[in-house]
């Protein structure tokens, strides 16, 4: 088993490189400041963070024997008992690299798993980061030892060797990982309840998506009124978190703060994170979050974009719609600001330009969603009998009533839209005044 970073008992020291292998795969300025910030979200002290080029790979160690030497010297004299490699390594590279280093050795997957332990908050976070870190150790058990095959099975000279050290740890691992699983699907049942708790109280839901640290925790609580942990740092919030929205017209709607994604996440994240990412695919709109401050901005949208792609391939269902919120503009020059402004909505998906620090086009962001839970609704007009003052209250409460006259006996005709869950909500509860739509079967 990998042994666990804590920066609560003592602040590491680390010194991080990212391997690139040409000129054309530099990594930029924005690529070394969001690998500096991933370590100190790790709670540790970037002593030095250097792309290092790599001409021809080894298969051993990945750093060729003067990167090796001159790294252990940066380190020996940075005072580092931690060196982070931001790329992938194998299971051999990573024990060699650590014997002839003389340091503890992650690369970018242990780095984010170890980020989002730290994290976890809730039980359910907790147990979606340790199936992740189950599933990463799984994959990373090599057969390195000769001397821990136990005695030979069975009797006889032709009897085969008997369990190994290494098929013990996996088939410990597999237990681990099937309880976790277990108890997982029991979040997702939870969270299943709680969704059609609110299909029936006809309240949409709006998710949050995006790169990490693109402000979606910091809009979430503008829109929300809540306080939840926002801070300029990767992945400052890992718990997924739902909250009730007014939206301009007085009707509520449920928002949805999710993880952040980013370059290379580790699928092992993806496949943990199922429970909460379904989240994301049963919203009835989603509310893509992007730092337009970022000159990385388009590849980062790239990558979101990539994760949501990966999960409406893995779920066979489609995604919602998108709208997109163009955040930071505090951080844009005037006109930058401006163009932007004018830009946004003629994007694909539509875009608004916001300040979640500031509150500027948060007002105009409201009237966006609204308008597109309530464009995919119908506009219906009903009869209500005078004595059917609870209908009358719930058409108001979770619909738009466009208008509302009294008739001479008392009865009430309401103009109101609704969109197909609540008139699905509606008509099961009045159906002598909505009857249900018919389905495919009617006509069969």
């Amino acid at each position: 088993m990998e042994t666990r970073i804590a920066p609560e008992d003592r602040i590491e020291r680390a010194g991080t490189v990212i391997p690139h292998f040409d000129n054309f795969d530099t990594p930029g300025e924005v690529r070394l400041v969001e690998t500096e910030g991933l370590v100190e979200a790790l709670g540790c002290v970037p002593v030095f963070t250097e792309a290092m080029r790599i001409r021809s790979p080894s298969a051993s160690h990945l750093l060729t024997g003067g990167l090796r030497e001159r790294l252990a010297t940066q380190l020996e004299e940075g005072g580092c008992s931690l060196c982070i490699v931001d790329g992938a390594l194998t299971p051999v590279q990573q024990r060699n690299l650590e014997r002839d280093l003389g340091v503890k050795v992650i690369d970018r997957t242990g780095l984010i798993l170890e980020i989002f332990g730290l994290r976890a908050r809730t039980k359910e976070g907790r147990l979606q980061v340790e199936l992740a870190r189950l599933l990463y150790e799984r994959s990373r058990l090599v057969r390195t030892w000769t001397h821990l095959e136990r005695q030979r099975g069975g009797s006889g000279f032709l009897s085969g060797p008997g369990e190994t050290q290494l098929e013990a740890d996996r088939r410990m691992l597999d237990d681990a990982i099937r309880r976790l699983k277990e108890q997982l699907e029991d979040v997702k049942r939870t969270r299943r309840l709680q969704r059609a708790g609110r299909q029936r109280r006809g309240v949409p839901v709006v998710a949050l998506v995006g790169y990490t640290n693109a402000g979606k925790s910091t809009l979430f609580n503008r829109l929300t009124g809540a306080d939840v942990f926002a801070r300029d740092m990767p992945f400052a919030t890992l718990d997924p978190t739902i909250r009730a929205m007014e939206l301009p017209h007085g009707r509520e709607a449920a928002l949805v703060d999710t993880v952040g994604f980013i370059t290379d996440l580790p699928v092992h994240l993806v496949e943990s994170f199922q429970a909460t990412l379904e989240e994301v695919l049963d919203a009835d709109l989603l509310v893509h979050v992007r730092d337009r401050s970022s000159v990385e901005d388009d590849a980062q949208k790239a990558d979101v974009m990539k994760v949501l792609h990966g999960l409406e391939e893995d779920a066979d269902q489609p995604l919602p719609p998108m709208i997109e919120a163009w955040n930071k503009a505090d951080l844009l020059d005037a006109d930058t600001r401006e163009t932007f402004a004018l830009s946004a909505e003629r994007s694909d998906p539509p875009g608004v330009l916001v300040s979640a620090v500031t509150g500027k086009g948060v007002g105009a962001l409201l009237s966006r969603i609204e308008a597109n839970l309530i464009g995919r609704a119908d506009t219906l007009e009903l009869d209500l009998p005078p004595a059917d003052g609870q209908a009358r209250a719930w058409l108001h409460e979770h619909g738009d009533v466009l208008e509302e006259t009294v008739g001479e006996d008392g009865a009430f005709r309401i103009r109101v839209r609704l969109d197909a869950r609540s008139r699905g909500v509606f008509s099961a509860a009045h159906p002598d005044i909505l009857p249900p739509e018919p389905s495919a079967d009617d006509f069969l």
